[in-house]
């Protein structure tokens, strides 16, 4: 190790443990917990998310579909690509 990686190590970790004392030696403020904006924030974007993913998927009243590639080819045999297919 150089001496200069050495320094850099040193202020490092005196900058670290100055930044660890001065954030546990702050004045405490006793504020209720502001839950109620955040909790109901994030139950209406769970609502709006799960029903934009119900609303983009097909029912499930014939159980889950299997989907694959298969390979398509023309009327003279020929490899044209793969097509996505679910069954």
């Amino acid at each position: 190790m150089s001496i200069k990686t050495k320094f850099a190590a040193v202020a490092l970790a005196a900058l670290t443990v100055t930044a660890g004392v001065a954030s546990t030696t702050s004045t405490a403020q006793a504020k209720p917990l502001g839950w109620g904006w955040g909790v109901g924030a994030g139950i209406a974007t769970a609502a709006i998310v799960g029903t934009a993913i119900a609303a983009s998927n097909e029912p499930y009243y014939y159980g889950y579909h299997r989907c694959g590639w298969v390979a398509q080819y023309n009327a003279f045999g020929q490899y044209i690509g793969r097509v996505r297919t679910c069954y």
